[in-house]
């Protein structure tokens, strides 16, 4: 073979991986919170992102407490247990994967919890107001329905609980793990919420989600958010329109 048709070959072969990574990124498109990929946009990046923009059921919400209907909701039962915890930077937020063994029962509902991650400001406005930073803490039941639990933080002393995470809050790809961790130590003594149903607050935006907003805050650091504001300045989806949907207040 002559070098022209070295060269020749070298420059379609060249061609051919440019135009399957071309066609992977367009498969996975980027997304993210500013800029030409931020949320008014999402819906835009990928035909399967299009509830982001055509739900009418979609998170974050502001909840006014005026007009929340008080109403006998069940107690949230957090079965939850100490254990290993994998500690991720996904390139959105912080994240921490649990194992198998925890579970979120609200009446004859039952959901197992797969992972909590932290957004800041708050996704969630109460009253018009965002806190600090919050924790979604995502589980998923044997028929393959979503229930988050978003734990809201505002600042004050340092949380021993999250000090593992957030003293060593880890670069993209570098997983950190955890030996000891028991995600029922994050939550308030208080269980009292706001439940309301709408969707994830990423993409693809799916609708269809148990919300349940615990009322009393957590405390943070201010050391401890700023830690994480190292990594991520701003990860909130701003709030979306209620459209008529009914937020209650338990009991």
């Amino acid at each position: 073979m002559n070098r022209t048709n070295i060269l020749v070959m070298g420059a379609m072969l060249a061609c051919s991986i440019g135009a399957a990574f071309a066609g992977e990124q367009a498969a996975h498109p980027h997304w993210s919170y500013q800029g030409k990929t931020d949320p008014a946009n999402w819906a835009e990046l990928d035909q399967a992102n299009s509830a982001c923009k055509l739900s009418k059921e979609q998170s974050p919400i502001n909840i006014e407490e005026r007009h929340a209907r008080k109403a006998p909701l069940a107690a949230l039962d957090f079965n939850y247990v100490g254990g290993t915890a994998e500690v991720i930077n996904n390139g959105h937020t912080v994240q921490v994967n649990l194992p198998s063994g925890n579970a979120l029962k609200a009446g004859d509902e039952v959901a197992n919890l797969l992972q909590f991650h932290f957004h800041t400001p708050s996704e969630e406005k109460i009253n018009g107001v965002n806190y600090p930073m919050v924790a979604h803490f995502v589980h998923k039941s044997a028929d393959g329905k979503l229930s988050v639990v978003a734990v809201l933080f505002k600042q004050g002393r340092e949380n021993k609980t999250l000090a593992p995470v957030f003293n060593a809050l880890p670069a993209e790809g570098k997983p950190n793990q955890l030996t000891s961790f028991n995600p029922a130590d994050v939550l308030p003594v208080d269980r009292a919420y706001f439940k309301f149903m709408g969707s994830l607050t990423t993409p693809p935006c799916s609708d269809g989600v148990r919300w349940q907003v615990l009322k009393s805050p957590v405390e943070l650091s201010k050391k401890q958010i700023a830690a994480f504001r190292k990594l991520y300045k701003m990860n909130a989806r701003p709030v979306q329109p209620l459209n008529g949907r009914l937020v209650e207040a338990s009991e």
